[in-house]
């Protein structure tokens, strides 16, 4: 599976054995951990698992992961979970991994070429994301692709020096 972006040479691609490695060490990072909401490191084995028996078939696991690539180098991920065939939404995450791929417009583009695939491939009414209010560069972006600010949840993300609100967005379609 392929998602064009806006981007040249920039598009959303399925997780392949050969991203293991990649996904080992963002999914380990503590510095991840704190947007994702991860507590404790994953083995490799388990990373290695999880890609093997990734299933690309939205309607049975109402979850996807796809690899952020630009030109030709794996930048981070984008994630799909929460899929409702019912109401015809799900929710997404985004990553871009290292510090020097951010701000090139990489997520930008991998939200656009997932906005297009609900719309055209699936045909959903609209798409969500949660961003901690401390996530300024997310806020920004998720803005900037025509997100509207629809909730607010005091005090739901705890961090080491207190507690900060998490935003709720959504796109309709």
């Amino acid at each position: 599976m392929t998602l064009a972006t806006a981007l040249p040479h920039c598009r959303l691609r399925a997780l392949e054995p050969s991203d293991v490695e990649l996904l080992y060490l963002w999914e380990n990072d503590p510095e991840v951990w704190r947007v994702g909401g991860t507590t404790s490191p994953l083995s490799y084995q388990r990373i290695a698992q999880f890609v093997e028996e990734q299933s690309y078939d939205l309607y049975t696991t109402r979850q996807m992961r796809l690899v952020v690539e630009c030109e030709g180098i794996a930048v981070g991920t984008l994630d799909i979970f929460d899929f409702d065939p019912q109401h015809l939404r799900f929710g997404i995450g985004i990553l871009i991994y290292a510090p020097e791929a951010r701000r090139k417009g990489y997520a930008r583009a991998a939200i656009e070429a997932v906005k297009a695939y609900a719309r055209d491939t699936i045909v959903l009414r609209q798409i969500w994301a949660s961003v901690a209010a401390d996530n300024e560069a997310s806020i920004a972006l998720f803005e900037g692709c025509g997100f509207e600010l629809c909730g607010r949840r005091r005090a739901w993300l705890r961090r080491h020096d207190g507690y900060t609100d998490q935003l709720e967005y959504q796109f309709i379609l």
